[in-house]
């Protein structure tokens, strides 16, 4: 209910609500050219494997900004790293709410591990964080945009490089947040009560 509580909160850019989520990539390269035609693309079945590849989405759903960055890997330093540059893209903010897993590295260790005691606590103090529910980890609305990128940037389209993803995930949020493209989140803690209610009856 926490997280539902969070996002009732009136839109304020000085206490933003920001969702943060990661997705890991494969990284597939085209063993023969594809064909391309008015009536589309044909590719071989065939590729060659490039490794993988990790997005960080970072969603305000109300504010309407959303931002990516694309690494190698997902490990501590990646992640403290990413909260290093999302802070720093809220310089006037009092705190930033912070909506995420509880995954292993998602915790104030890794910034204190990157960046040493005074500085890794000083970074994670310009957060107030919010875990999602195990097993409910569909409550990020981080998914949502993770979402939207695999349907409407990513397709079905074989990405080799780390380079030719952020080419073409970093444009495709720039222009979604010059546009101030929202999320109409209507989970709201109220349908979050009457549907455990008509669960707990039924069962």
């Amino acid at each position: 209910m926490d997280v539902l509580e969070t996002y009732e909160r009136p839109y304020d850019e000085e206490i933003p609500v920001v969702c943060l989520d990661e997705k890991s990539l494969e990284l597939h390269d085209e063993r023969h050219t594809p064909i391309r035609s008015r009536r589309g693309t044909k590719r071989d079945h065939e590729y060659v494997r490039k490794g993988t590849a990790n997005l960080f989405m970072m969603t305000e759903p109300k504010g309407g900004k959303h931002y990516v960055r694309v690494t190698e890997r997902r490990t501590r330093r990646d992640f403290a790293q990413c909260l290093k540059w999302l802070a720093q893209k809220y310089p006037k903010a009092v705190t930033i709410h912070l909506v995420m897993d509880n995954l292993n590295t998602h915790n104030e260790k890794s910034l204190v591990e990157t960046y040493g005691l005074v500085e890794g606590r000083r970074l994670w103090a310009r957060f107030s964080v919010h875990y999602t529910p195990k097993h409910a980890s569909w409550l990020n609305q981080a998914e949502i945009a993770i979402g939207v990128t695999q349907r409407c940037c990513l397709g079905k389209d074989r990405l080799g490089s780390m380079q030719q993803v952020k080419e073409r995930v970093i444009p495709f949020w720039k222009k979604r947040r010059n546009q101030r493209w929202k999320i109409d989140w209507r989970f709201t803690p109220k349908k979050a009560q009457n549907w455990l209610k008509t669960f707990q009856s039924e069962h």
